[in-house]
């Protein structure tokens, strides 16, 4: 009797992976994607047993769903308890030392409040004023980013001096009388201008431009306008405007320092420590995972990769880390390439196959469940209109290039099972909402059938 219970149960199990599997491949043929562009590895969360998979070894660049590897393995070297922490120190010769650690949550509102615990402390006539930045290397743009996208307000500029997203906000208004040019206003300083080729008129059809090879900090704003309209870009040096508002904050406070600020390590001894500005890891870990951060993700890849080396953070040894980190845990990596921390290049290159290796990884976790809450679910970040029927069921990150789209995590099956997946699709034939259509139909399949 039990051995015919036995056989029942593999039979039946087996009809349940039959059914998936027909479902997938029938969300497949019935797209407009061939399925030489789809890269699909489906496995057992737990026991990473394999349930499908579509040429699943083949390299694809996998947009921001590598962001899941970078952040994590980022994590694992600095620690749950690791914060941001920007500080203030006086020395006995009554000079200031500013210690940066590129938080990428710092604002120019931190750095006032820095400023004023000195002023507070009677510290209003520093001798020299010293910054500390050798946090991260002087690199402030990935491998393989396009430079067409440097006005791009999902791509800023990364560096030790992040503030304010290493980001500017302009507002445009239209004039009172058609015709007329609309009206640029900054919404904190930084020197640059605008050649303002707009127009009132009908509708709102604006467009910013830079050439950087002739006028970095001359931006052109041309096109219709209508209402008032927002634009966030990047600044075109982080360093520059982190400096600009450091003077401001200590004009702001009344410090008389009126000279260069100078690059110095923090000396170990002889200083006090006047002020902090601390961001926990898990509120940037959260913002990259769910809000697709990619400053922060470029930011938190290589000061992880610092402190493995216990030196300056670069991403060659950023991955000296994560190279280690599949050693340690026999991940085979010989297939993946990693020249960003973020997704952003399309020199980077992932196969499904390692993607859901990773995810199986770690639900050996201890802090599994706390670690899944940092993914978005839908209804949040960049899941925030797609699947709301799977609230609180799946746990992915979405990827995006032109040409590519990607999601991959967990879902939580009407079988109770939990399962990882990996579906890349790399199609320029195709559209992007066809080829979130077909993800989510895999995914619909996934939920329904494992």
């Amino acid at each position: 009797m039990k051995k015919l219970l036995i056989t029942i149960a593999v039979i039946l199990t087996g009809l349940v992976s039959n059914a998936a599997i027909d479902d997938i491949n029938t969300a497949i043929s019935e797209s407009e994607i061939h399925k030489d562009a789809i890269s699909i590895s489906i496995k057992n969360a737990n026991s990473g047993d394999i349930l499908y998979e579509l040429n699943s070894n083949k390299p694809i660049p996998p947009a921001s769903t590598q962001k899941i590897i970078t952040t994590t393995v980022a994590y694992d070297t600095l620690g749950e308890n690791f914060e941001f922490t920007t500080s203030l120190y006086k020395t006995i010769n009554n000079e200031l030392q500013l210690k940066l650690s590129g938080d990428p949550q710092l604002t120019k509102g931190d750095l006032a409040n820095l400023i004023k615990a000195a002023k507070n402390k009677n510290i209003v006539t520093p001798k020299a004023f010293y910054i500390d930045d050798f946090v991260m290397d002087s690199n402030e743009w990935g491998e393989g980013w396009q430079w067409d996208d440097d006005l791009n307000p999902l791509m800023p500029k990364f560096s030790s001096y992040n503030l304010d997203k290493n980001l500017l906000t302009i507002i445009i208004d239209p004039a009172s009388q058609k015709g007329a040019p609309g009206i640029i206003k900054q919404t904190t300083f930084y020197p640059v201008t605008f050649m303002n080729l707009t127009t009132t008129g009908k509708e709102n059809s604006l467009s910013i431009s830079r050439n950087n090879h002739i006028s970095p900090d001359v931006i052109t704003v041309e096109g219709e306008i209508d209402s008032r309209t927002t634009y966030n870009f990047p600044v075109n040096s982080p360093k520059r405007y982190f400096l600009i508002k450091l003077d401001e904050a200590i004009r702001d406070a009344k410090i008389e320092f009126y000279d260069n600020f100078v690059q110095r390590k923090t000396p170990a001894n002889n200083i006090y420590l006047v002020s902090e500005i601390k961001h926990p890891i898990k509120n940037v870990l959260s913002d990259i995972l769910k809000n697709s951060n990619n400053m922060a993700a470029e930011t938190l890849f290589k000061v992880a990769g610092g402190k493995f080396v216990n030196n300056t953070g670069a991403m060659k040894n950023s991955l000296k880390m994560f190279d280690e980190y599949c050693k340690k845990n026999n991940l085979r990596n010989e297939n993946i390439k990693i020249v960003d921390g973020s997704g952003v290049s399309k020199n980077n290159l992932m196969t499904a196959d390692f993607m859901t290796d990773f995810l199986v990884l770690q639900t050996k976790r201890n802090d599994f469940e706390d670690y899944i809450s940092l993914y978005p679910t839908a209804g949040e970040g960049t899941l925030e209109n797609r699947m709301l029927y799977f609230k609180d069921i799946i746990f992915a990150k979405t990827g995006t290039l032109t040409d590519i789209s990607s999601i991959c995590g967990y879902i939580k099956t009407r079988n109770g099972n939990l399962v990882a997946f990996d579906i890349m699709i790399s199609d320029p034939k195709s559209s992007s909402s066809a080829k979130k259509t077909t993800e989510e139909q895999i995914i619909r399949a996934i939920y329904n059938k494992y």
